[in-house]
This record gives structure tokens, C-alpha cells and sequence, in this order.
């Protein structure tokens, strides 16, 4: 566990490693020193704030110029939670899911009674930093319980972080308290010096839940919220050595609010979070829809340069060549459908470029939007059956593809869903070893197929994967023995059924 140290200017030009080195013969004194300047070597820092229950378009609406200001000086992404049965759209899984940066099936926390919890094996940020370099300096606040304090439901975030401030959120709805913990966290933003640090603000879902995110109220509430955003800013460019420091500011949120207030559900409203993120390489004014809830805890690690390995999020620099990413631009709103809102447009069956789908066996007529593979998003997908799993769809971003042979039944129709979505032919040289990997969500019935076929150089077409019993979304990787002789090989992903349920298939590459 390192030290807090207050106020200390930087040593530029060194390493941390290189600074211990330096002192190794001096014995423990020496030691000593060299760890005090180790820590105050690090230039690269870290603030996340959580916001509890905070619709982005109403911030957008209320007089809050600190988070406007972010959104117009960084990085603006919105993106969906999940919803039961992987978990509730309520806080315990919202902020354990930003914390830990993975999704509930792996921490295990479902709801706000913290049951089944696994933080041994997916540790918080702030823990997985002082893990792997006990000397940067880490700090937690929250007047929400879980996130700091030690009861029976928490910590989210562990002991192992040097300093957490604990308050309870009072009778007023944290009105009271989140002034308290915004002036503690930005004394020591200020005046000490953390390298990673975490401060959560509470009161504007205790207004959602009295009054809606409709509500003029809920608007009131997210400008006092705001006014305490500014506050902590301020505080990290009033540090003495700020103009050395290389800072990175994410503000993300739980869940959303419904109009009339509430939230635990699988409607778009309740699912809805964001992420904004300020700092250098991120630019002005961008939006995002590749970012998941997840990416916060990586982009925290990887700013104090501690390794992401086997969280589900990603960094925001991480590389992203989805071919059908690019499809967004060319989605269509709603044809046959009726649950999604006439405005969201969120689907193709055009594929993209060097890809194409095989509807030969495919009947005739069903619901346009699904006739065959499609591309879609999930705030389009998910919406036009709810509570069937689809909003499970976690390890996609953006656009993947989507055979659903249950919402194509629903529209009068000749034969079965028989659909196969081919990739390009890439190069391959013979006797080698290739590995192909996708992100995959496939909901089995008996009596549907969801294959995945290789052929090589244009020759027959094999299987090597049948998905029977995928319980949740994951990460596939299948090794291929390229056979001598071949030059290239195509995959094809072969959905069958009839009124069944569904696959998708995202990201598929050839390593």
C-alpha cells in the first residue's frame, strides 16, 4: 500500500524504476527516498466520476455547463446496459460492471443485494493498480455504502486502495452529502497526490426515483450535480504541478431513468449510459458508439500503465477494423416493425464491402427488418422484442450482424430462416495455424442450426463449430489447421430455424 503524500512536484525525466534503482546501495533509507520519488515521478493520472442515474440527453438539457464542457472539449459515447436475467438495471451491477471492467456474468453481481459477488477474481481498478504497483497512489469516495464502505454488501472497491471516504447518503437524497464528499475528494485532488482516483455523487437518481427524468426537478438536481463536477476539475488544475501532469477525466453513470422515474428494467430508458472522457489524444467534440461501460476501468488502467489483460473492456486507443462498423452511416429506420420508435434507424442487409449473405434457401415474405442476416445495433435489435435475451447482447459494439428467425416469423411467410453470412477470402499460406475469432450471442432451440463453415481455396465448405448452447454472450476463438496448398480461406456462419430464437455474430477476425 503506498503512501499519501501531499503535495509533491514531479521529477521529470525519470522513471520510477530507474529512481529505486538509483538508491538501492544507499539501503533503506535510500529506499525510502527513492519510493517518495517514485511516486511523485508519475505524470500520467487518472480521475473516473460516477454520476448515479443520469440520463444523457437531460444533462444536455440542464444548466450544466462543467459536463456540457467535457462533451464539447472530449469524448461523448452512449451505449446499453443489459437486463435481467444477466442482470438488473440497478446500481450494484452498474457500478460493480464500471469498477471492475467486466460484464455481471463474470463479477456476479445481478441486483443490489450483492449475492454471488466476485471481486476476488475481478477486482476493482483502484485494487487491480495497487496489485500491480503498490507505489501509485490510489483514492476512492462515495455516499453510496457499496462503493466504499465495508458492510455486508460492499466494498465494490476493495481495502487495498489507500484512502476511501465512506458516507451515507442522508434523508434529503444526498443533497447534503455529495457537497461533502465533492470538497474532501477536491482537497485531495488539489493537495495531495493521487494517480488514480474515484468519486461518486449520488443525488440525482434519488430525484429520478421522486421525480422522473422529466421531471424540472430531476433538471435542478443534475445542475447542483454539476456545479460539484466543476468543483473537481478545478481542483486538479489548481494542483501545483498540474502543468506537468498528463490527466484523463471519465464521467459515466449506473443506469438510466424512465420519464416518470424508476429504474431495475429492460427499456431502453433504463439501460441507457454514457461515458465522456477528457484528455490528450481525445478529440474535441467526437462521438463514439463502439464504448462500452466496461472500457472505463480499462482506460483508467492502461492511463497509470497497468495491463487490461482479461477485463471485457478495452481502451479508447484500442484498434477497431469491423468492417461493419461502417455500416452505420447507410441504417435504415423501422419497415415492418412496430415496438421500435419510428426515428431509430438501426438496420441494414446490405452487407459490407468484400462480404455478402446467401438467402438462396431462404423463404419468402416475414418481417423485412429480418429476412436473412442483417446488421443492426443493439438499441434497435434489442427493442423490437423485449425481455427474450437479446439484450444480452454485451460483447458487440456498435453494428454486428443478427439472424432472428423469431421476429422474422412474425409477418406471414413461405418455408424456414435459412440464412448464411459469408466473409472475404483472405490470405492464408498452407501448413500454418490460423486463429478465427468473433463475439457471439446465440440463443439455442431445438430444431435451429448456427454453424460456422471454412473452405479453402474455393473448395467445399466444412464445419467446424456448431453453437448448441451458448447461455450468455462471449469471446469465440477457433483454431484453424490450413491445409498445404491453400492460398485463402472463406468463412461462413449458416443460421437455421423456424419461429426459433437467434445468433449474432461481431468483430470476426483471422489472426
Amino acid at each position: 500500500m503506498s503512501t499519501v503524500l501531499p503535495g509533491r512536484v514531479p521529477v521529470v525525466g525519470f522513471t520510477a524504476a530507474a529512481l529505486i534503482a538509483t538508491a538501492v546501495a544507499a539501503g533503506p533509507a535510500g529506499a525510502e527516498e527513492a519510493a517518495v520519488a517514485a511516486v511523485a515521478a508519475n505524470t500520467d493520472k487518472v480521475l473516473v466520476i460516477g454520476l448515479d442515474g443520469v440520463v444523457l440527453d437531460r444533462v444536455k438539457a440542464a444548466n450544466a455547463p462543467h459536463l456540457n464542457g467535457l462533451m464539447a472539449q472530449g469524448l461523448t459515447a452512449k451505449s446499453n446496459l443489459y437486463a435481467n436475467p444477466m442482470a438488473a438495471t440497478s446500481s450494484g451491477p452498474g457500478w460493480s460492471t464500471i469498477a471492475t471492467g467486466v460484464w455481471p456474468d463474470k463479477h456476479g453481481v445481478r441486483d443490489n443485494s450483492f449475492t454471488g459477488k466476485n471481486y476476488t477474481a475481478h477486482p476493482d481498478f483502484l485494487t487491480r493498480i495497487e496489485n500491480a504497483n503498490p507505489a501509485l497512489n490510489t483514492y476512492a469516495a462515495a455516499d453510496w455504502e457499496p462503493i466504499t464502505s465495508t458492510d455486508q454488501n460492499g466494498p465494490i472497491f476493495s481495502p487495498k486502495v489507500d484512502k476511501r471516504l465512506s458516507l451515507k447518503g442522508d434523508r434529503d437524497g444526498y443533497r447534503n452529502e455529495d457537497p461533502k464528499i465533492a470538497a474532501a475528494a477536491a482537497a485531495e485532488l488539489r493537495d495531495r497526490n493521487p494517480d488514480a482516483a474515484f468519486v461518486y455523487l449520488g443525488e440525482v437518481d434519488v430525484v429520478g426515483h421522486s421525480n422522473g427524468a422529466a421531471s424540472q426537478q430531476y433538471l435542478d438536481s443534475i445542475a447542483r450535480v454539476d456545479t460539484l463536477v466543476g468543483q473537481l476539475l478545478t481542483a486538479i488544475q489548481n494542483r501545483p504541478s498540474y502543468a506537468q501532469e498528463n490527466w484523463r477525466i471519465l464521467v459515466t453513470t449506473d443506469h438510466g431513468h424512465t420519464a416518470a422515474g424508476g429504474h431495475g428494467g429492460s427499456s431502453i430508458a433504463e439501460r441507457g449510459t454514457f461515458v465522456l472522457a477528457k484528455g490528450p489524444g481525445i478529440p474535441a467534440g467526437s462521438v463514439r458508439d463502439d464504448v462500452r461501460l466496461v472500457d472505463v476501468a480499462a482506460v483508467a488502467l492502461q492511463q497509470v500503465g497497468v495491463s487490461t489483460a482479461g477485463l471485457d473492456g478495452v481502451p479508447l486507443n484500442a484498434p477497431d477494423s469491423d468492417p461493419f462498423d461502417t455500416l452505420r452511416p447507410s441504417l435504415q429506420a423501422r419497415v415492418d416493425e412496430t415496438g421500435i420508435p419510428v426515428g431509430t434507424k438501426g438496420f441494414t442487409r446490405t452487407p459490407p464491402a468484400g462480404w455478402s449473405v446467401d438467402n438462396s434457401k431462404m423463404g419468402t415474405g416475414g418481417v423485412t427488418e429480418w429476412a436473412g442476416w442483417t446488421f443492426a445495433t443493439d438499441e434497435f435489435w434489442s427493442q423490437s422484442q423485449r425481455d427474450q435475451w437479446r439484450e444480452l447482447n454485451v460483447r458487440s459494439r456498435d453494428v454486428f450482424a443478427v439472424a432472428d428467425s423469431d421476429e422474422w416469423d412474425d409477418k406471414a411467410h413461405t418455408g424456414t430462416f435459412d440464412s448464411t453470412l459469408i466473409t472475404p477470402k483472405w490470405a492464408v499460406v498452407g501448413g500454418t495455424t490460423k486463429t478465427l475469432k468473433y463475439q457471439t450471442h446465440y440463443r439455442h432451440e431445438t430444431g435451429q442450426t448456427a454453424q460456422v463453415l471454412v473452405s479453402y481455396n474455393g473448395g467445399a465448405a466444412t464445419v467446424v463449430k456448431s453453437h448448441t448452447a451458448d447461455a450468455v454472450a462471449k469471446s469465440e476463438a477457433l483454431t484453424l489447421q490450413v491445409p498445404a496448398g491453400a492460398t485463402d480461406v472463406q468463412i461462413r456462419f449458416r443460421y437455421t430455424g423456424n419461429n426459433n430464437w437467434f445468433w449474432t455474430v461481431d468483430n470476426v477476425t483471422l489472426s
